[in-house]
C-alpha cells in the first residue's frame, strides 16, 4: 500500500468562515481529521460520511494525549494511505507544534503540506478592533507565549520590556499577574494599554482594556478565562473606535 499524505491545517481563530479555501478542500476530501480542542467544531462537519475523526485537544496543565503520540498517530493513519488533515487553530506554526509534527513526518519520509492559518496574534486583535501596527501608535509587534513550561520562564523580560512596538502573549492569561510584574519590574510605564480578547472572532467574543498596573485585578473582576490573547501597547487604546462587531455580515449580505 503507498503511503498517504498529511495536510497541517491552520484553522484560524475561530470564525468559520476565516478558514483558507485550501484548508477547507483539506477537510472536505480527508479520510481522517484530527483535530484540537479550540477549532470550531462548526468545522467538523463539512467532512465527508466517511470521514473518521480523531480528538486529540489539549487543555492547559493537561494533555492527556501527549504530543509524541499525536506525532505517531499521524504518521501511522499516513501510512496506512490516508488523506489525513491535521487541523489547528490558529496557524499551524505559530506556536501550535505544527514545526515538531512536520519534523516527525518528515523524519519518517510522509509526504506532507502545511496550510496557513489566521492566527489569533493578528486575525483575533484585528476582530476586537486592535490593529497588531498603526503608524502613529506601533511599527512593529512581538508575539510570544506565556506558558511557562515545567515552570521555567524562558523569555527575557527585560529585552520585552525594552519593546517599542506591540507586544503579543498568547497562552499567558493563568500567568497574567506575573507577566505584567515583570515588564512593570523591567521598565515598562504601569499606564501601558493592555487587552484581553476571549473567544476571538467567534460570537461569544469578549475584550476587556487596562493597563499593567490594573489588568490583573480587571481580569479577576471580570472573570476572564482562556482562551484568550493578552496584547500591549498604545493600539490597545484603538479598540472602542475600530471595534467592527456591530456591522458584522456577510459580504452577500
Amino acid at each position: 500500500m503507498s503511503k498517504g499524505k498529511v495536510w497541517l491545517v491552520g484553522a484560524g481563530p475561530g470564525d468559520v468562515s476565516l478558514i483558507t479555501v485550501k484548508g477547507m478542500d483539506c477537510i472536505k476530501y480527508a479520510d481522517v481529521l484530527v483535530y484540537d480542542r479550540l477549532v470550531n467544531p462548526e468545522l467538523l462537519t463539512f467532512r465527508s460520511e466517511t470521514c473518521e475523526l480523531i480528538n486529540v485537544g489539549k487543555q492547559c496543565d493537561h494533555h492527556p494525549i501527549p504530543q509524541s503520540e499525536i506525532n505517531q498517530i499521524l504518521v501511522r493513519e499516513a501510512k496506512l494511505g490516508k488523506k489525513v488533515t491535521r487541523l489547528k487553530s490558529g496557524d499551524p506554526y505559530v506556536f501550535g507544534r505544527g514545526g515538531e509534527e512536520a519534523e516527525e513526518l518528515a523524519k519518517e519520509n510522509i509526504p506532507f503540506e502545511v496550510v496557513p492559518g489566521v492566527t489569533s496574534a493578528i486575525g483575533g486583535l484585528a476582530y476586537a478592533g486592535i490593529p497588531v501596527t498603526h503608524r502613529d501608535h506601533a511599527s512593529s509587534f512581538h508575539v510570544v507565549t506565556g506558558h511557562l513550561r515545567d515552570g521555567k520562564d524562558p523569555l527575557n523580560w527585560q529585552a520585552l520590556a525594552a519593546l517599542d512596538g506591540t507586544l503579543v502573549i498568547l497562552m499567558g492569561v493563568s500567568n497574567l499577574d506575573y507577566i505584567c510584574e515583570q515588564l512593570i519590574k523591567y521598565g515598562r510605564p504601569a499606564n501601558t494599554p493592555v487587552g484581553i480578547v476571549m473567544w476571538a472572532s467567534r460570537a461569544n467574543q469578549r475584550t476587556v482594556t487596562g493597563t499593567l498596573a490594573t489588568m490583573a485585578q480587571i481580569a479577576k473582576e471580570q472573570e476572564v478565562k482562556p482562551p484568550a490573547l493578552i496584547v500591549v501597547g498604545d493600539v490597545v487604546t484603538l479598540h472602542e473606535t475600530l471595534d467592527f462587531s456591530a456591522f458584522l455580515s456577510n459580504p452577500q449580505d
